[in-house]
C-alpha cells in the first residue's frame, strides 16, 4: 500500500485528491491547519477513516517542518503541495503582511517542506512529489503580479527540483491550472466559462504522468501557450 502525503490538504482540490487517491487503495496524511475541517470531510464523504492520518501542518512555520515530517508514520511515496492562501494584488500592494504570507504559504513553505523530503535518501520509495502552481504564474500582469510572481518561483523551484531527483527516478510534477472554482476564488468576478472544478484539477494531480507541465482544461492549455508567445507589449495591455 502505498502513502500519500497531502500538504495543505484542506484545499478544495487537495480533498478531492485524497478521495481519489483513497479510492485507489492508498494510504493517505493529510495535513493542514484546518484538521477538524478535514475530518469533517472524511465523514462526510464516507472516506476509509482506517486508512487516513490527519496530522497539523502549518506551511508558514518553517521551524516545525523538520520534526513534523520525521515524526511521520510511514514515508512517502507520493507528495502533494497543496498550500494556499491569496490576497488581490492591490491588498498586496499596501498591506505587507499579506504579500508576506503569499510568499510564505506558496513559495517558501513548498521549499522548506519539499526540501526536507527531497533530502531524506532514507526513503527509497519516494516517487513522485506534485505541486499545484498557476497560469499567473507564467506571464507578470499589472493585475496579480505579486501573487503570480509567487507561483513563478514555486514553478521554478519544481523544475529544478525535477531534474535534481531526476537521478534517483522521482517524478516531479506542476499543475499550472487556471481559474477554479473554490474558497480562494470565491467572490471574485471570473468568467464562468473558464471556471474549472476541483475534482477536474484533481484527476489531473493524482493521473500525473512524466510530463513536467500539466495544464487542465483545453481552453486553459490554449492561454498558456499564447500567454507564453505574447511579446510583452502586447502583455503589457492585458488586464
Amino acid at each position: 500500500m502505498k502513502t500519500v502525503l497531502i500538504l495543505g490538504a484542506n484545499s478544495d482540490v487537495a480533498k478531492e485528491a485524497m478521495a481519489l487517491y483513497l479510492e485507489m487503495g492508498h494510504r493517505v496524511i493529510a495535513a493542514s491547519r484546518s484538521v477538524d475541517d478535514l475530518r469533517a470531510f472524511v465523514v462526510q464523504r464516507r472516506l476509509p477513516a482506517e486508512r487516513v492520518v490527519v496530522e497539523y501542518f502549518d506551511a508558514v512555520a518553517f521551524e516545525t517542518h523538520r520534526a513534523f515530517y520525521e515524526k511521520l508514520v510511514g514515508k512517502p511515496h507520493i507528495v502533494l503541495y497543496a498550500a494556499g492562501f491569496q490576497v488581490t494584488n492591490e491588498e498586496a500592494l499596501v498591506d505587507w503582511e499579506g504579500s508576506y504570507r503569499m510568499m510564505n504559504v506558496l513559495y517558501a513553505g513548498g521549499v522548506s517542506i519539499l526540501n526536507l523530503i527531497a533530502m531524506d535518501s532514507a526513503n527509497a520509495h519516494l516517487e513522485r512529489i506534485v505541486g499545484l502552481s498557476s497560469l499567473s504564474g507564467v506571464r507578470g500582469r499589472k493585475s496579480n503580479f505579486i501573487y503570480g510572481s509567487t507561483k513563478a518561483a514555486f514553478t521554478t523551484y519544481l523544475a529544478g527540483l525535477r531534474q535534481y531527483l531526476f537521478p534517483r527516478g522521482v517524478a516531479v510534477n506542476a499543475i499550472v491550472a487556471g481559474y477554479i472554482r473554490s474558497k480562494l476564488t470565491a467572490g471574485l468576478d471570473l468568467p464562468e466559462s473558464l471556471l474549472m472544478e476541483p475534482a477536474f484539477i484533481a484527476r489531473h494531480v493524482v493521473g500525473a504522468g512524466r510530463k513536467f507541465v500539466i495544464v487542465p482544461g483545453f481552453k486553459w492549455k490554449i492561454i498558456y501557450q499564447i500567454l507564453r508567445m505574447l511579446p510583452e507589449s502586447l502583455v503589457a495591455k492585458l488586464p
